[in-house]
C-alpha cells in the first residue's frame, strides 16, 4: 500500500462502518504511532473484526494531520489467523466503564479501496491452522470412528468432545482428520498462576477461560494407546504433550517419560513434542534420556521482571526456564519459544537485547511469534507497566535477530522432524 487505510467503527449492533475523515493509526504499549504504509496487508482469510466496546477508536485527521477520537461508534479491532503476526494493536481511549475485553488479539484494522487491512506479516508458510483446510464432515467422521477404536480411552472422548467438537481446537481436528500434530493433554493442575490463562480464571476476575481444563489424569497406557498409530500413519508427525486446555505438563513427567519410552517400543517415526512453563529442568531432562525431540516454553517476556507478574509461578523462576532449554540442547533436542508478541513491549530496546542474551547463552532453535491474546490496558496494569519505553517496532526487532542470528528460525507451529532434520523451508504442511 502507499496510503494508509481508514479507520472503522462499530455501531454496539454488529455493524462496521468506515470513517473516511480519519486514517488509522497503530498502539504499542500505551501510546498510539502512524503505521508504516510498507506493513499493511490484507486481512488474512480467517480473520474476523472485533467490536471493542467502551472504547473509541484513535485516528489521524486526514486533513489536520492531527490524532483525535471517532467518536462515531466503538472501536474496532482484528483477529489476526494463526501463522501470521500482528505488529500494531488497535488504538483506543477506554472509557471508565468499558467491560475488560476477552481472551483474543486486537490488532489494528482499517479499510482501503472496499478490503479491509491490518499490520502484520505472515510468519510461517505451514497451513495447518488455516480454515480453508478443514472439514467438518470429515473431522465428524474421524471423531467417530476413533471413539468406535478406542472405547475406553479417556483422553480420545476429551479430544473428541471437549477439543474438537465444542471449542473446534485445530489441532484436535487435525488429529481426527489423520494428519500432523497430535493433541496429547496430560496435566489436569498447573504450578502458575498466568493472568491470561485461557483453562482457568477465579471466580472473581472480570475475564472468563476460553475452554474448560481437563479434570483427569492420563495413563501412560492411554496415551501410546492412540498415539503411536498417529506417528505410524499422519504425514509430517508430532506428538505433542501441553496444551490449552490443561494445566503444566511437567507436573505429570513421570507419566510422560513411561509413555515416551514405551511409544519408543513400538515406532522411530515422527516427533516426540512438549509444550511447557519449562518449570522444572530436571524432569525436562529426564524425558530428554527418554527420547524426548522438541520443546516450546511459552514466555510473554525474556525479561525475569515482566515475566515473573503474569506467570506468579509456584515453586520455580525465571532461571529454571532459561535451564530447560539449555537441557533439551545439550541432548541435541530442538528447542522454541512460544514468545507472546505485545507491541510495545516486546519490541522495547530492554526485550531485545535480553533476548539476544536468551538467545546465545541457550542455543534456541526457533521463535513462534503468536500474538498475545490479552485486553492491552488489563494486561499492562496487571503487570504494573505504566509508560511505553524505547521502541524498536516488531518488524525492525525481527529484522535485527534475523540479521544477527540467521540460524535461528522463526515460525508459528512446532516444526515436525522432517522439517528439524531436512529443509525447514520446504517440510511442513500442505494441503
Amino acid at each position: 500500500m502507499n496510503v494508509s487505510p481508514y479507520i472503522m467503527y462499530s455501531d454496539g449492533k454488529g455493524n462496521i462502518f468506515e470513517d473516511t475523515s480519519l486514517y488509522v493509526v497503530g498502539r504499542a504499549g500505551w501510546d498510539a504511532f502512524p503505521i508504516p504504509e510498507d506493513e499493511w496487508i490484507e486481512l488474512p482469510e480467517g480473520g474476523n473484526l472485533y467490536e471493542l466496546p467502551g472504547r473509541r477508536g484513535i485516528g489521524i485527521d486526514v486533513h489536520t494531520g492531527e490524532m483525535r477520537l471517532c467518536e462515531k461508534g466503538w472501536a474496532v479491532a482484528a483477529f489476526i489467523p494463526p501463522a501470521h503476526t500482528g505488529l500494531y494493536l488497535a488504538a483506543y481511549e477506554t472509557l471508565p466503564d468499558a467491560p475488560t475485553l476477552p481472551l483474543f488479539c486486537y490488532t489494528a484494522a482499517g479499510w482501503h479501496d472496499n478490503k479491509f487491512y491490518v499490520p502484520a506479516v505472515r510468519i510461517e508458510q505451514d497451513i495447518r491452522q488455516e480454515c480453508a483446510g478443514f472439514d467438518d464432515k470429515s473431522v465428524k467422521s474421524g471423531v467417530t470412528d476413533m471413539l468406535a477404536a478406542y472405547p475406553h480411552n479417556r483422553l480420545v472422548q476429551h479430544l473428541a468432545n471437549n477439543c474438537a467438537l465444542t471449542y473446534h481446537c485445530p489441532a484436535a481436528r487435525n488429529y481426527f482428520m489423520g494428519r500432523w500434530e497430535c493433541p496429547i493433554p496430560s496435566s489436569p493442575a498447573c504450578n502458575a498462576n498466568c493472568i491470561g490463562c485461557i483453562s482457568f480464571q477465579p471466580e472473581e476476575e472480570t475475564i472468563v477461560s476460553t475452554q474448560d481444563r481437563l479434570t483427569f489424569k492420563p495413563s501412560a497406557q492411554e496415551i501410546v494407546e492412540f498415539t503411536v498409530p498417529h506417528l505410524e500413519s499422519a504425514p509430517y508427525p508430532i506428538v505433542s504433550f501441553g496444551q490449552g486446555c490443561e494445566g503444566e505438563p511437567l507436573l505429570m513427567w513421570e507419566t510422560i517419560r513411561e509413555s515416551i519410552l514405551e511409544i519408543r517400543k513400538h515406532t522411530e517415526k515422527g516427533s516426540i513434542n512438549i509444550n511447557t512453563n519449562g518449570s522444572k529442568p530436571n524432569a525436562v531432562r529426564e524425558l530428554c534420556k527418554a527420547g524426548l525431540n522438541s520443546i516450546r516454553v511459552s514466555l510473554n517476556s525474556v525479561r525475569e521482571q515482566i515475566y515473573t507478574p503474569y506467570y506468579r509461578p509456584n515453586n520455580y523462576q525465571f532461571s529454571d526456564i532459561i535451564e530447560s532449554i539449555k537441557v533439551v540442547r545439550e541432548h541435541g533436542g530442538w528447542a522454541s519459544i512460544n514468545y507472546f508478541v505485545f507491541p510495545g513491549m516486546t519490541d522495547t530496546v530492554e526485550e531485545y537485547e535480553a533476548l539476544r542474551t536468551v538467545i546465545r547463552e541457550t542455543g534456541l532453535n526457533m521463535i513462534q511469534w503468536r500474538n498475545f491474546n490479552i485486553d492491552p490496558d488489563w494486561y499492562l496494569g496487571k503487570i504494573g507497566v505504566v509508560e511505553t519505553s524505547e521502541l524498536l517496532g516488531v518488524k525492525q526487532l525481527m529484522e535485527l535477530i534475523r540479521e544477527e542470528f540467521p540460524d535461528v528460525k522463526f515460525g508459528y507451529y512446532n516444526p515436525p522432524m522432517e522439517r528439524i532434520k531436512g529443509n525447514y523451508e520446504a517440510d511442513f504442511a500442505h494441503l
